[in-house]
């Protein structure tokens, strides 16, 4: 019996050894785990969750510019018509912009006189008030003396 088992434990760990090999080397299982299905699940939810929020708040913000733009193109043009309106009249020193575009020369002395100061913001504010003109085009132009 002795012989035997000789023979028999040799082979039986020669049996163990090739079924460890061929078990380390079998190709795993390339599906996904329960906590990988888990994460999936739960970012496809969150991804659906984010894109309704945005649908209902573009659906939200459609519904509000609906019933607050009237009142403001409302506003705009009645804003248009007075700037229209003070256009036309004179300034609070009997000053307007002369035909072709030229100012009173008592009113660009002044405001040369003001910018090299170095009061361009007040010469800015006597412009705009003379001539009822955008805060840009006053800037452009008292840059320019």
């Amino acid at each position: 019996m002795g012989d035997i088992l000789m023979v028999l434990l040799p082979a039986g760990i020669l049996v163990a050894v090739l079924w460890t090999l061929a078990t380390a080397l079998r190709p795993r299982d390339s599906g996904t785990s329960e906590a990988e299905k888990y994460q999936q699940d739960l970012a496809r939810r969150s991804a659906e969750h984010y894109a309704e929020q945005v649908r209902v708040a573009t659906a939200v913000r459609a519904r509000l510019e609906a019933n607050t733009r009237p009142s403001q193109n409302e506003q705009q043009q009645s804003q248009q018509q007075d700037h229209a309106r003070a256009a036309q009249r004179p300034g609070p020193y009997g000053l307007s912009a002369l035909p072709g575009g030229q100012l009173n020369p008592q009113l660009t002395m002044q405001l040369q006189t003001l910018a090299r100061d170095g009061h361009r913001l007040q010469a800015i504010k006597l412009l705009r008030q003379a001539t009822h003109t955008d805060l840009a085009t006053a800037k452009k132009y008292i840059d320019r003396l």
